[in-house]
């Protein structure tokens, strides 16, 4: 069973595309392209126009796909059901913390892109460092982060080289991941919010439950307020954004020779195989995301 058959019921409701975050990633695509995999893909957000095929594990997530998005095949990153060099670039939005082998999931994105690779991500440890949430109350739900995070400098280098920059993070970002109510604190409290989020869905609701109380009651007497907050903040982080950013990464797949290669399966055009029943066990601030992007022009 994929992770978000179970953590994905309610996720079409509160992860919904936040248009800034929309407008970096679409930006690091570039207005060059003319067919865009996205991998990890889950109900579709972020996806531009020149989206033809999205690839996700998980059928419930799938099955919440809006009318008139592209189509949704049933696999993993790590085995993509696609030719080599099968379309101009793939996009892989908060999800490569969900793989089970990065390093092979990565391979596979450069085999079939002929030109870009976007990854979008998070940087563990300013998220650690920064985010009053787990640094404060849930540093449960930090370690478990530990363990799946994967560093953006390991990302930028399984890429071959990439180009880096910091997406901020709203502080009314419509899409509910973790830090997205960095200065909504009451949002935390709410079990559907939590549900969406894989960091406190799969930490699990008896491991924060103590932290989550420690909110409520700042919240309740004050203790918890946002100036007071932002002001401790600046002091300590010397202004830097309460939680960081999210990196955004873009690379290049590289020269031929330099790109893993496999055998090509399923037809021409945009390379989609035959696999698409295929079932896979791989899950799916002002602060920020980071991506991996381009590398050079």
């Amino acid at each position: 069973m994929a992770t978000y058959d179970t953590l994905g019921a309610t996720y079409a409701r509160t992860r919904r595309p936040d248009p800034r975050i929309a407008a970096r990633i679409h930006a690091a695509l570039g207005d060059d392209i003319a067919d865009v995999l996205d991998v990890g893909a889950g109900t579709g957000s972020y996806e531009p126009p020149e989206t033809v095929l999205a690839v996700e594990p998980s059928r419930v997530m799938l099955d919440q796909r809006p009318p008139g998005a592209a189509p949704g095949v049933q696999a993993v990153a790590e085995r993509l059901p696609l030719r080599d060099d099968a379309v101009d670039a793939v996009m892989a939005v908060l999800t490569v913390h969900h793989w089970s082998d990065p390093a092979a999931g990565i391979r596979e994105l450069r085999r079939v892109a002929r030109r870009r690779v976007v990854v979008l991500t998070w940087d563990q440890d300013v998220f650690r460092e920064r985010f009053w949430l787990v640094r404060e109350y849930l540093p449960e739900a930090a370690a478990f982060d530990d363990t799946r995070a994967v560093p953006v400098g390991r990302l930028a280098a399984l890429l071959g080289g990439a180009r880096q920059e910091t997406v901020p993070v709203p502080h009314d970002c419509t899409d509910g991941f973790a830090a997205a109510y960095w200065r909504r604190p009451h949002a935390y409290l709410d079990p559907r919010v939590r549900a969406g989020i894989s960091l406190l869905a799969q930490t699990g609701e008896d491991v924060i439950a103590p932290g989550l109380a420690r909110l409520a009651d700042d919240l309740a007497s004050g203790r918890w307020h946002p100036a007071r907050r932002a002001a401790r903040a600046r002091h300590r982080r010397r202004g830097l954004p309460a939680v960081g950013g999210r990196p955004l990464i873009r690379a290049r797949p590289g020269r031929r020779g330099d790109r893993p290669r496999r055998g090509r399966c399923g037809r021409r055009g945009a390379g989609l195989g035959r696999r698409a029943g295929r079932v896979a066990r791989a899950g799916a601030g002002r602060g920020g995301c980071r991506g991996l992007g381009r590398r050079g022009r």
